[in-house]
């Protein structure tokens, strides 16, 4: 386990308080608590940020929702516990965090639009925009895993 390089949340209060409060005005009634919490936590597996990881797991199991459709989350294309709406934002996310290295092309749109409006969508890549700002974060200093 590597130790803390820079403490950010301290070191840049100003920015860190702006990126909470967009974490935190996240529309997680439109989507869902339990959807965000699964995209969040997907985005963070495949960006390797153990920290959040950890805190959407946890976040998840404090919904009631059951470990075995928590521990799926990174095999969600095989596991039969995800919905359909889950599946296409999983997808969803999944290829708008590739970017620039894979483009969400017609096809993953009208998919995902299958299951949700253009406000639902637009929200589901502020959820995505936020991780991915939290995960580049908490890897780049090497924020640890709560004890």
């Amino acid at each position: 386990m590597s130790a803390l390089r820079y403490n950010y949340f301290q070191l840049s209060q100003k920015s860190f308080q702006n990126l909470l409060a967009l974490s935190n005005g996240l529309n997680r009634e439109l989507l869902g608590k339990k959807l965000v919490d699964l995209v969040l936590l997907r985005v963070s597996q495949i960006n390797g940020c153990g920290f959040c990881i950890d805190m959407h797991y946890q976040d998840l199991l404090k919904m009631d929702v059951d470990p075995r459709h928590v521990n799926a989350v990174a095999g969600w294309r095989e596991a039969p516990f995800f919905s359909e709406r889950e599946r296409a934002a999983l997808e969803w996310s999944e290829l708008i965090n590739a970017i620039p290295v894979r483009d969400p092309d017609d096809a993953a749109y009208a998919r995902v639009k299958e299951h949700f409006s253009a406000e639902e969508i637009a929200e589901l890549c502020f959820v995505v925009a936020v991780i991915r700002s939290w995960n580049m974060l908490n890897v780049a200093s090497r924020n640890p895993i709560p004890r």
